[in-house]
């Protein structure tokens, strides 16, 4: 937690303890009137004792609600930090261990869970630090029998809780994990939503997410009945002190009672103010045992942002951010790279590609065809040998420049939900968006949509088929200028016409100047590039 955080919630933690000790005074205000009231005392003092009252009862309630504020400001402020610096690193981190659904869980209802336990677990231990020593204190002084009742009841509370606490604990994480499966799984469901319509699965997706369902009802319930036991434990102890208390003042005053107290009898407003204490004893530690379950959430819920923060999957290099582009050649070389894949280093053969150059990597799958554009784009450091751009290691400080001048085409294009003509010319480059669109065969694909290029794809590109949302990307390399071409298997699973159409497009693109590399198992877009690199098997 950030110190700035931990300073604020100090404060709250202080302001509410104080504020909780002030009831002492008001029940000793109360006690003063309704004794002088009973005795028939001067009336002066009986509205002394209700002006008291009812000022330090302001004091209060000020003082709790600029408690209660800080608390849920530093909160809001520890929930926003820790959802900023998991989407930041999340963002940047390929091949993740958490899903995107597990992620999305992480980020909307898990970190929520936080902001009980920040607010409301420091000042109710605050309160338990403070309040029932100084009560227990007042009541001895006044009775020892009451403080006697105080002494053994008290403690029966926070032993109980840690019991507790425990097994809600376990409970909690249980409910967290399935929590998340739980999101994994309807992301899931609604992705392979046309999927499961043409095989008519239905009734099978919606068994499965309906056993889902019913395991999150059952990690709740098992959780809520933990909190419901301990809280009835909890205020059956602190009901028996309370009637214990009363019992004690009751038969005291009545005369049948003489002891419990240091020399004298109990008077009417000592009676009176024991009883007052009484409730305020046990409600900090009612509290605390309140908070320990939120306590017991967060736990389960730090313990799984301690899993995101252990996996060592190397971020992408850079910020993501947009940035002026690199200086220098168009121009790639790989030396001795090596990338690890699980206890594994997977070796890349040299590569070294000058500017305007077209080269295609040719091998089996497996062999790092894709990985190698991967570590061209900044998209995977490598844990052995060196990636070198624009003629300077690529590192992150240059990471974001040199994406600048990179279009990368991958196998399965995302469109941002954004029209068309924006997602082209993201820059507002003003540039010949027509001839753009000549250069890569992708013309007539803007001209058969609904709205041209006013027409919003959505994320999965509905509208346009996967080679022509590849012939898109590379209209928008046209357009953008982009001087470094990568394209990972760009006529995979295509037929003739929209194979040959890409081919032409990066052929065209080639020709104009620009660096071409292309990862393919197509004989033909080989042909086509000017030189052929083998990755893997056979490598020469």
């Amino acid at each position: 937690m950030p110190k700035q955080a931990q300073g604020t919630l100090r404060r709250a933690a202080l302001l509410s303890a104080l504020a909780a000790a002030l009831w002492p005074l008001q029940a000793l205000a109360l006690a003063w009137g309704i004794g002088g009231w009973v005795t028939e005392a001067a009336p002066q003092a009986s509205l002394a004792a209700a002006g008291a009252f009812a000022v330090i009862g302001i004091v209060r309630a000020v003082a709790d609600r600029i408690a209660a504020r800080l608390a849920f400001h530093a909160a809001d402020g520890v929930i926003h930090d820790l959802r900023q610096a998991l989407l930041t690193r999340e963002a940047r981190r390929p091949g993740a261990a958490a899903s995107s659904a597990a992620l999305a869980a992480m980020l909307t209802e898990k970190l929520a869970i936080l902001g009980p336990w920040i607010t409301r677990y420091r000042p109710a231990m605050a309160r338990t630090k403070l309040v029932p020593l100084l009560i227990l204190a007042l009541a001895f002084y006044v009775s020892w029998a009451v403080g006697v009742i105080f002494l053994v009841a008290g403690p029966l509370i926070p032993v109980f809780m840690a019991l507790v606490g425990m097994a809600a604990k376990e409970a909690s994480a249980r409910q967290m994990v399935e929590i998340g499966d739980m999101n994994t799984l309807l992301i899931d469901r609604i992705a392979a939503l046309p999927d499961i319509l043409l095989l008519n699965a239905g009734d099978a997706s919606r068994a499965a997410f309906e056993a889902r369902a019913e395991g999150l009802r059952e990690r709740t319930m098992a959780v809520l009945r933990v909190a419901f036991l301990s809280s009835t434990v909890l205020e059956l102890f602190s009901a028996i002190g309370v009637a214990l208390v009363a019992v004690y003042v009751g038969f005291s005053l009545l005369g049948e009672v003489n002891f419990g107290t240091w020399g004298t009898g109990l008077t009417l407003a000592e009676g009176v103010f024991l009883l007052l204490l009484a409730p305020e004893y046990f409600q900090p530690l009612r509290d605390l045992a309140a908070a320990w379950h939120d306590k017991a959430a967060a736990e389960a819920v730090a313990d799984e942002l301690d899993a995101l923060e252990a996996d060592e999957t190397t971020p992408v290099l850079g910020q993501g951010a947009r940035a002026e582009p690199l200086a220098g050649p168009a121009s790639v070389a790989l030396s001795s790279v090596a990338v690890r894949r699980g206890d594994q280093l997977l070796a890349l053969p040299d590569l070294d590609v000058a500017p305007g150059e077209s080269v295609a990597l040719s091998g089996p799958s497996g062999t790092g065809k894709s990985t190698a554009l991967d570590l061209i784009a900044g998209l995977l450091t490598p844990e052995e040998g060196q990636v070198t751009v624009a003629g300077q290691a690529l590192a992150c400080e240059i990471a974001d420049a040199w994406r600048a001048r990179v279009a990368y085409v991958p196998q399965s294009v995302h469109v941002p939900d954004m029209t068309l003509r924006r997602f082209l010319d993201p820059h507002d480059l003003s540039a010949d968006m027509d001839a753009a669109l000549r250069k890569a065969r992708a013309e007539g694909i803007v001209a058969a949509l609904p709205e041209g290029l006013e027409t919003v794809l959505g994320e999965t590109g509905a509208g346009v088929s996967g080679g022509e949302a590849r012939r898109l990307l590379l209209a928008r390399a046209f357009l953008t200028g982009a001087d470094v071409i990568l394209a990972d298997e760009p006529t995979a699973d295509l037929d003739a016409a929209n194979g040959g159409a890409i081919i032409d497009a990066l052929a065209a693109l080639a020709a104009e100047g620009r660096t071409v590399i292309v990862a393919t198992h197509d004989p033909a877009l080989s042909g086509a590039m000017g030189r052929v690199v083998t990755v893997g098997e056979g490598a020469a």
